[in-house]
């Protein structure tokens, strides 16, 4: 019995020894050029909470690593991911002992990128368009090509517009209250400080936000991450901007716990690549963290983008026939120099402070309070009693007077021939006409700018811990209050004294921007026309569960917002005595969102991935009320989105093959839509030609959006790799809307300015302004000796004109006098006439390379270049339009498409030709 128990009590020590042998795996990582070991690595064990970060040695160790086959991923912000097959043995620790980063060509492609994330097309202070900004922090070679191949076309990932995603800096959100979406420019020109990112695809799980249905992007700017050093980069293109200058310094964490980072760029351009596109831009960025001890750290962060940017017109096909696509109607000579009457400038500095509380080794808990303040203001020309200064306006164009009928070939000829001679801005006339005003001092024309000054606080905590082994915990609040100051700014009299503020196409009271002040002498720098603040106040919420386990993971997450609007007039305008002045209702929103998803792993290499989420989102400030510049109306029928987006993915990861497949579908109920225009046969109650200038009130907006998406990449050979990547989308408005218009005449008139057109009928046509379809092949070529070059050809297809509403409602086809259809209006003239144009397929070649050099074995710096040419065959293609909505009937539409050429034919947006981009840089 004695020598049973002394037995059994080995047995029992030698198990528990063996059971304690820990079983993991560790290496050093290091630069493959430089050999210099790097730090904050993040490495982590696919599909499991086993993670760890490399120290100043560049060593790691991951333990309690699961017996068998494991895939181990290394990411650094500047290097390509590296992905390793491993067996883990019991009892042991495998050393993979050096594993080398090679530098990844991702950050040097997104200094050309930016090109065209800044290229937004709104007049109205909005954000940009393009959602290429969204994934600079993706490796997925998927997104990589929407990015960086299909970005140049103003592809949208899943149709979907980023408004619908989340940008963040530290977790606090920067997409604009205003319009919903982030303003690229308040960090561009700051590539260097901004790479430290974090991106989630869809709904699937972000630690910082809910999110929605495109995705989230956290940009982090706490100075200890920086790898330490310092880099100067030159770059010339001929996009946008000509050149740009950009340093950066970064210190790395002290032994005092201090660390900062610094960096600043300048990016300019006589012209860019369409005519009169000046450019100027300054950007400065720095950030100091204070490490007090092993648990707490302070975060100051300051970030300043000026930048002003002329802008380019969009252009009918008659138009551009005549002068070419490259064409700019906005500006003209001024002492021998270009000036555009239309900038964009930006000023929005952005300060931050963070702090990070490691509450045990389990929870983290960050804070973040930031101040953005500054303006934005978008220029144009403003005119009494004088012509229209457009140089495109439509009476100057052969189109104009051979729909009038009456004028042979010739007369035509001579009048393309005069347009030609007279195709800019005539600054020169409209200061000699200022100076022969009949009104002396009174300017005639003037410049001034649409101009938004806003002060926003935003605040935030976000907790995220590890609850168990198998659980963790985000969760996070954000509040969010703006004043929004938005008046018409006079920039430039001309020569003149003064400008009145009045409406010339109004008389009376009717004509007085400010019953208050009437007739007043309106100086530079000085508001009239309009004038009034926008208060919002945000509050939302969310937590997150995540659980992993050996063949599963999954999430649960829920989210609550509270949305408060409201206008205050600071002006009584003459059209709207009643309705202008002073404080407006308060609108409340409150809102919730649910999603969850589930990754089920076939094996270590092979997953499924499914996705999904309701959510209710509020209506965006600019569209809350329908005529905010004149009035406090509310937006009739005024709702909360609904959104449902779901998608499903088959992943592969090897060493050598990635791989994924997606269906998607979303859908968008509920949305609403406003927009301006000056139209005929609107506001009078016979429909007849009345010319007046409307607010377009679209709302019950339905879109659908559902297709596939393909990311492929193979490693041939060391040194060889080939990526292929595909998207087939059908995005459509799902059902038919409803359409109000706010008409200025009626209300000068003293009738209700609100007119209910009924459905508009939308159903079945196509969403605008991107490719909906999009395929991309590229190689590239790594040699061992740090020099690489690639090429890709891409696909666009499915793009189309962004239809006018007003035209597909029964007022187009219906005669207002009779109630009977227009004489020819027809079922099928009227669906001939109405049917939505689609832009042309197109096909373009872009080739990228670049090479570095070691200079300096003792000191380990490096020299580098980038280059690369995006549509090397110059192809030209559209990227976008709209049909013009002043012919709102089936006869005036019908008579101006009559001779082939109409004077009101949609306008036209074209992406660039053969651009180049080269930047040379210097690591030390």
């Amino acid at each position: 019995m004695k020598k049973l128990v002394i037995s059994t009590l080995f047995v029992l020590h030698a198990f528990l020894v063996f059971a304690q042998q820990p079983t993991g795996v560790t290496g050093t990582v290091l630069d493959a050029k430089t050999q210099n070991p790097l730090q904050n690595v993040v490495t982590s064990i696919v599909n499991t909470n086993l993670t760890q970060v490399t120290g100043q040695d560049g060593k790691f160790t991951i333990h309690h690593v699961a017996v068998g086959n494991q895939i181990l991923q290394i990411k650094s912000n500047g290097y390509k991911d590296q992905i390793l097959a491993v067996e883990i043995t019991a009892g042991k620790v495998l050393d993979l002992g050096v594993i080398a980063l090679e530098e990844d060509i991702t950050s040097e492609q997104q200094l050309s990128l930016v090109t065209i994330t800044e290229n937004d097309l709104g007049d109205d202070n909005s954000g940009s368009e393009s959602t290429s900004g969204l994934l600079q922090a993706s490796r997925d070679t998927y997104q990589q090509a929407a990015a960086f191949n299909w970005g140049q076309a103003r592809f949208r990932i899943r149709g979907l517009d980023n408004e619908y995603g989340t940008t963040m800096i530290n977790g606090i959100v920067m997409n604009k209250l205003y319009d919903g979406r982030p303003q690229w420019g308040n960090w561009g020109g700051l590539n260097d400080a901004t790479r430290n990112q974090e991106f989630t695809m869809g709904s699937a799980p972000s630690d910082y936000n809910f999110g929605s249905a495109l995705g989230t992007q956290n940009i982090s700017t706490r100075a200890s991450s920086y790898r330490p050093g310092s880099r100067i980069s030159m770059s010339g293109t001929n996009t946008n901007y000509s050149w740009r200058v950009m340093g950066t310094h970064a210190s790395g964490l002290d032994k005092d716990g201090w660390a900062f980072a610094v960096s600043a760029s300048r990016r300019w351009a006589k012209e860019g690549y369409f005519e009169g596109t000046d450019y100027g831009a300054n950007s400065l960025f720095a950030a100091v963290e204070k490490k007090f001890n092993d648990k707490h750290s302070l975060n100051l962060t300051a970030i300043y983008a000026q930048n002003s940017r002329g802008k380019n017109s969009p252009n009918t096909q008659e138009v551009s026939d005549l002068m070419g696509v490259k064409y700019n109607s906005y500006w003209g000579w001024q002492n021998g120099k270009k000036r555009n009457s239309r900038d964009k400038d930006l000023e929005e500095p952005i300060v931050m402070l963070s702090h990070y509380w490691k509450i045990s080794e389990r929870t983290n808990l960050n804070t973040n309070v930031a101040f953005q303040t500054g303006t934005i203001g978008n220029s144009r020309l403003d005119y009494q009693l004088g012509n229209n200064p457009d140089p495109t306006y439509y009476k100057n164009l052969p189109s104009y007077f051979n729909n009038l009928g009456g004028y042979t070939n010739d007369d035509l000829t001579n009048v393309a021939n005069t347009f030609r001679a007279n195709s800019q801005i005539d600054w020169n006339a409209m200061y000699i006409a200022n100076q022969n005003s009949a009104f002396p001092g009174r300017s005639v024309y003037v410049l001034y700018e649409d101009r938004t000054d806003d002060n926003l606080l935003n605040a935030n905590t976000i907790i995220n811990s590890n609850l168990s082994d198998n659980i963790s915990l985000n969760a996070g609040v954000n509040v969010r209050k703006l004043r929004s100051h938005n008046h018409q700014n006079l920039l430039d009299l001309m020569g003149g004294d003064y400008f009145l503020d009045i409406d010339p196409f109004y008389s009376g009271d009717a004509s007085q921007s400010n019953l208050n002040n009437p007739d007043r002498k309106v100086l530079e720098g000085e508001s009239y026309g309009y004038n009034y603040l926008l208060r919002a106040l945000t509050f939302d919420g969310f937590t997150q569960f995540k659980f992993t386990y050996d063949k599963a993971n999954f999430y649960l997450a829920q989210s609550f917002s509270r949305t408060e609007y409201q206008r205050e007039g600071l002006y009584q305008n003459g059209i709207y005595a009643n309705n202008s002045f002073g404080k407006s209702k308060t609108l409340n929103f409150e809102n919730f969102g649910f999603k969850g998803g589930l990754t089920y792993k076939l094996s270590g290499q092979h997953f499924f991935d499914f996705n999904g989420l309701y959510q209710t989102k509020a209506p965006s400030l600019r569209n809350s009320f329908s005529n905010a510049r004149l009035n406090n109306t509310i937006t009739p029928d005024l709702k909360s989105e609904n959104i449902v987006s779901t998608d499903a993915s088959y992943i592969v990861r090897t060493p050598k093959f990635k791989g994924r497949i997606t269906g998607f579908y979303s859908k968008i109920t509920d949305a609403t839509e406003i927009s301006f225009f000056y139209g005929e046969g609107i506001g009078s109650d016979d429909g007849g030609d009345e010319d007046t200038f409307v607010s377009e009130i679209v709302t019950g907006i339905e879109k659908q959006n559902m297709g596939a998406e393909l990311g492929l990449e193979y490693q041939i050979t060391p040194t060889i790799k080939a990526t292929a990547a595909a998207s087939y989308g059908q995005y459509i408005f799902s059902d038919n809307a409803k359409l109000k218009t706010n008409d200025d005449a009626l209300a000068a008139a003293g009738n209700n300015p609100l007119t209910d057109f009924g459905k508009v009928y939308i159903k079945n046509y196509h969403q605008a302004g991107m490719p909906q379809t999009a395929a991309s092949f590229g190689l590239e070529y790594r040699d061992p000796n740090f020099w690489w070059i690639g090429a890709n050809v891409n696909y666009l297809a499915n793009t189309y004109l962004d239809v006018a509403n007003i035209l597909r409602t029964d007022n187009f086809s219906i005669d207002g006098a009779t109630g009977d259809n227009y004489t020819g209006a027809t079922k099928e003239t009227v669906r001939d006439i109405l049917k939505q144009e689609k832009f042309d397929n197109f096909t373009l070649v872009n080739l990228t390379g670049g090479k570095s050099w070691r200079i300096s074995k003792a000191n380990r710096n490096t020299l580098g270049f980038f280059a690369s040419v995006n549509n090397v065959f110059d192809i030209e293609y559209k990227t976008g339009g709209f049909e013009q909505s002043r012919k709102a009937t089936f006869p005036d539409l019908q008579a101006d498409l009559a001779k082939g050429t109409p004077s009101f034919g949609p306008k036209y947006f074209y992406g660039y030709g053969r651009t180049y981009f080269v930047n040379f840089y210097l690591n030390f």
